[in-house]
């Protein structure tokens, strides 16, 4: 991923990482309220070797003596000799090696300095602990690892230099840092969520989304609009809107699509139901129309019709009628409304659609309607469906796809394209439906205008099917 796809899955999903964030806060200053307090005190000896007669010489050898010895007197801190009297005289409900994890023993460089540090719940235990340890190491030493050999007392001298005092605030726990720490760790854990779930998130959220998987041309991007559950004739009830401009956007781009191709025959598919096919399919016949072209809309979802019951059309005589040598093409053609638009609905459902639609009798249909108008709109079945839509799309007819940003995966967009191909169909481009907001930015008519004729410019559409 680039850092602006980062960028953008932070921004997308900043709720759950600040959530995730607040959480971490929580978790840190909780377990700061539940865990229980721990106080230090430290206590330091100092360690020098006894000279005979005191010369400068005798001084400094002693004190070289010490600084190389004081390493191994560290070590000496916490072993069992020296803290079992102290178990003993405190009365401490633990052993030695208990104690021990509660004692620190340090040297700071190059010195003759031993620090004893003990941590305790207490603090009063605490400063008890290191003063006690300190007496007992003392004890000993001289006592033990350097006793009197005769000529006045141990070599090595012990002196208590600092008494461990009670202390008055806790070490740990460490409020501020472990607030710091939880709001890390909530932070990363977010991010992490959201990193997954994009990553695991196969749906097509954008129009760069369908760029990664074809190169066919991106005809239209169609904002989300809950209007249009209610009313889906966005050309006719909200001529005005962003949706509309879209709709146009989408003509003027199929307009200019294959200028090669003699065929103005356009069969609109999808994916899966309920992703704006029927939608995209009248509107764009609207917006054909209201540009004065004379224009078919037809209704070939023979198993599932819908865009009759859109443009509140009685659709008991159509195309299967028509199809089975029942009735004429012109007998069933209706004009609908004040433009040159004219709608041949679906008629009965037939047991047989894609024999239906695979017939020579069909393709006979969209001749007569290819010769009589300049575009002619198929609403067809869902591919992934049924193969009705591949079955229409032989000969000269072109294909656009439709499919609905956060409900299409790209899995299924790729399986769309791949039987399309297998059945030899031509693919024209694909319209976007249903997007966000946020989803269609930047990708205004400023970025795909003339320079680049396969990115074309894309606005608003939302179908509901």
């Amino acid at each position: 991923m680039e850092l602006r796809e980062y960028a953008t899955i932070l921004m997308k999903n900043w709720v759950l990482i600040v959530v995730a964030s607040i959480l971490g806060i929580a978790a840190g200053a909780g377990f700061s309220l539940l865990a229980t307090p721990e106080y230090q005190s430290r206590t330091q000896l100092y360690v020098s070797v006894r000279s005979g007669a005191g010369t400068t010489s005798e001084l400094a050898q002693g004190a070289t003596f010490s600084r190389q010895i004081v390493n191994s007197y560290v070590d000496v801190v916490t072993s069992g000799v020296v803290l079992e009297p102290v178990v003993e005289k405190l009365g401490l409900e633990m052993t030695a090696g208990q104690l021990r994890a509660h004692i620190i023993a340090s040297s700071p460089g190059d010195t003759a300095l031993i620090n004893i540090t003990a941590t305790s719940p207490s603090p009063e235990q605490a400063a008890e602990i290191a003063n006690e340890v300190g007496e007992s190491f003392k004890n000993v030493v001289q006592t033990e690892l350097e006793p009197d050999t005769g000529a006045g007392g141990s070599p090595v001298n012990l002196t208590t230099i600092q008494t461990a005092n009670t202390p008055t605030s806790a070490v740990s726990p460490n409020v501020p840092m472990n607030i710091i720490l939880g709001l890390l760790v909530g932070f990363a854990i977010g991010v992490g969520i959201a990193v997954l779930r994009t990553i695991l998130d196969t749906r097509i959220h954008s129009l760069s989304d369908v760029e990664e998987i074809t190169d066919k041309p991106l005809l239209g991007g169609v904002l989300e609009d809950p209007e249009v559950k209610k009313n889906p004739l966005v050309m006719q009830a909200r001529p005005h809107s962003p949706n509309a401009e879209a709709y146009r956007a989408f003509r003027t781009n199929l307009q200019f699509l294959d200028v090669d191709n003699s065929s103005s025959v356009f069969v609109i598919t999808s994916p899966n139901p309920s992703e704006g096919k029927s939608t995209t399919s009248i509107n764009l016949a609207l917006a054909l129309a209201e540009s004065g072209a004379r224009v078919a809309l037809v209704e070939a979802d023979l198993r599932l019709p819908k865009v009759s019951k859109y443009l509140d059309v009685e659709g008991g005589a159509g195309l299967t009628d028509v199809l089975i040598g029942k009735a004429e093409l012109n007998d069933v053609l209706q004009r609908w409304g004040r433009t040159q638009l004219y709608f041949l609905p679906a008629g009965r459902i037939p047991p047989n659609p894609s024999e239906l639609l695979g017939s020579s009798s069909m393709t006979q249909v969209i001749d007569q309607l290819d010769e009589g108008f300049d575009y002619v709109i198929i609403d067809a079945p869902p591919i992934l469906a049924v193969t009705d839509a591949a079955v229409i799309g032989h000969g000269k007819a072109g294909i656009l796809v439709a499919v609905a940003a956060g409900a299409t995966k790209k899995p299924e967009l790729e399986a769309a394209i791949q039987t399309l191909d297998h059945a030899g169909s031509n693919m024209l481009g694909v319209v976007v439906t249903m997007l966000p907001p946020k989803a269609a930015a930047g990708y205004g008519y400023g970025n795909y205008g003339y320079g680049d004729p396969k990115k074309i410019a894309t606005a608003a559409v939302n179908p509901d099917e």
